[in-house]
């Protein structure tokens, strides 16, 4: 299943530069316009990672962030906001509200891309780490193994064992 990425921008080039190399990336991405609107559609579909403006119409981007903080459902995603407001006291207000990351307009595509990758790292979402050996597929992200097709009930211990020495051989 795909990464789902929610962006909320109310620029229409900016949207697209984003939705462009996200989509570049594999991830699964849903533009709005409107901060209201994106609230009403992120607290029943919670995405992934939500990359968040904060001067929107609707509602603001920090309270789009306190209201999704304050909700069990989405209190853990990650929220990278994007946004021309760059003084300091604008940036710390940012993390204040709980953002986990604050990128400033403009931005280079390349480093908002490696900082969403970040975030997905750090929340445990994000591509699975799979290494295939023989006739072996071994699941690091869900901690599964299959032989074939057939799943393999391993106990901790021996998932620790074929962790380690996963480091000798190369992932696919």
């Amino acid at each position: 299943m795909p990464v789902s990425i929610v962006v909320v921008e109310d620029d229409p080039d900016i949207c697209e530069i984003l939705k462009f190399n996200l989509e570049l990336e594999n991830f699964q991405v849903t533009i709005f316009h409107n901060g209201k609107k994106a609230l009403d559609y992120l607290i029943d579909h919670p995405p992934d990672l939500i990359v968040l403006d904060l001067m929107l119409p609707g509602m603001n981007g920090l309270e789009i962030s306190r209201t999704l903080r304050s909700a069990t459902l989405t209190e853990r995603i990650p929220i990278l906001m994007l946004t021309a407001r760059s003084t300091e006291d604008d940036i710390v207000r940012g993390f204040e509200k709980r953002a986990d990351d604050y990128l400033t307009k403009p931005f280079r595509p390349k480093e908002f891309i490696a900082r969403v990758q970040a975030l997905l790292r750090r929340s445990g979402t994000g591509p699975e780490q799979k290494l295939l050996f023989w006739d072996l597929q071994i699941n690091f992200s869900d901690r599964t193994v299959l032989s074939g097709a057939n799943p393999l009930n391993l106990g901790m211990y021996s998932f620790v064992v074929i962790n380690y020495y996963s480091y000798f051989i190369s992932y696919n």
